[in-house]
């Protein structure tokens, strides 16, 4: 989340006025994140996220994402819901951009998630998984491995200003992943952006899951992957096994993985780690000034990169292949 396009009170007032939601008393820009503009609505009828779509997200793409959030909360996953105007469209248009308004969660994000929030996102994952084997709508991942490489092209000329000899060991890691990427796994609809800051919990359980707007149909087990690289590294780049193991038997006890999946495991956290390392590295040339955005370090995932080039097999992660 973040906010890169203004929006003016006398837009919002008459953008709510097709809307049942009461007064508005208050309307806060959220900082958080790098892709869309969001806005927290306090009215009189309660609170509310306005989500302004941006540069990623394809608006073609919006009645995907609409769509699975209402599928999944059928099945009985806890998801922000697409609040409708009276004319019954979940979608519109504010500040020149496609928009939509979405319920408000309970809970909270934890910027140290311990072992048993490990465990109960890997259930949540799978659960995820489970409910969208049905979902009718399938979207292409424009950022897996394919997408990878445009990314690269764009930030190399300026890669090695992060840190010396970064625009190499990419051009390498990317060159290995094109030509090994893993084929025929079990595929469906997956998250693909699960970091800690999309999971809310109340306690130690999971109290809901948000920001499905990079959600496609994909591997499932790299949504396992992205989410160990996310969840199971310490502040000081170590992986931590405990976590990646109490993760991986959360989402088992929910949805076992397969053999081939956990043989893969490795290649698909290099890819995770590689696919993150390059939106963030474009990122950090590409944000505007005065954008209301958090820039985020491209070398915390560089360092996961290098680490997770190390791993022997899927026992590393704390899962058995066997």
């Amino acid at each position: 989340m973040a906010v890169y396009t203004d929006v003016t009170a006398d837009e919002l007032q008459a953008y709510l006025a097709d809307y049942d939601l009461g007064s508005l008393l208050s309307c806060k820009g959220i900082a958080e994140g790098v892709e869309n503009s969001n806005f927290l609505l306090h009215t009189s009828r309660g609170h509310y996220i306005l989500t302004l779509y941006e540069k990623r997200v394809a608006e073609a793409d919006l009645p995907f994402f609409i769509g699975l959030m209402e599928h999944l909360a059928a099945r009985g996953l806890t998801c922000p819901q697409p609040v409708k105007s009276r004319a019954g469209q979940a979608l519109g248009r504010i500040a020149g951009r496609p928009c939509a308004i979405v319920t408000f969660l309970d809970g909270m994000w934890l910027r140290r998630p311990g072992v048993a929030h490990c465990h109960a996102l890997g259930g949540a994952l799978a659960a995820l998984h489970l409910a969208g084997r049905d979902f009718p709508m399938e979207r292409r991942n424009s950022l897996s491995v394919d997408g990878w490489r445009p990314l690269f092209e764009a930030a190399e000329a300026r890669a090695d200003e992060v840190t010396p000899g970064l625009a190499d060991a990419v051009e390498t890691a990317l060159a290995a992943l094109e030509g090994g990427w893993p084929d025929g796994l079990p595929r469906g609809v997956i998250h693909a952006d699960l970091f800690p800051d999309n999971v809310f919990f109340l306690g130690d359980k999971v109290s809901g899951l948000i920001d499905f707007y990079f959600a496609c149909t994909d591997t499932l087990a790299y949504d396992v992957a992205i989410c160990l690289n996310a969840w199971c590294f310490e502040p000081d780049g170590a992986y931590n096994v405990t976590k990646g193991r109490a993760l991986l038997d959360g989402y088992g006890k929910v949805r076992p993985l397969s053999r081939d999946e956990s043989a893969a495991l490795p290649v698909l956290c290099r890819g995770a780690a590689l696919r993150f390392l390059l939106t963030r590295l474009y990122d950090w040339f590409a944000v505007p000034a005065g954008a209301l955005v958090r820039r985020k370090d491209p070398l915390e995932y560089y360092r996961k990169l290098r680490f997770h080039q190390t791993i022997g097999g899927a026992r590393d992660y704390g899962i058995d292949a066997a």
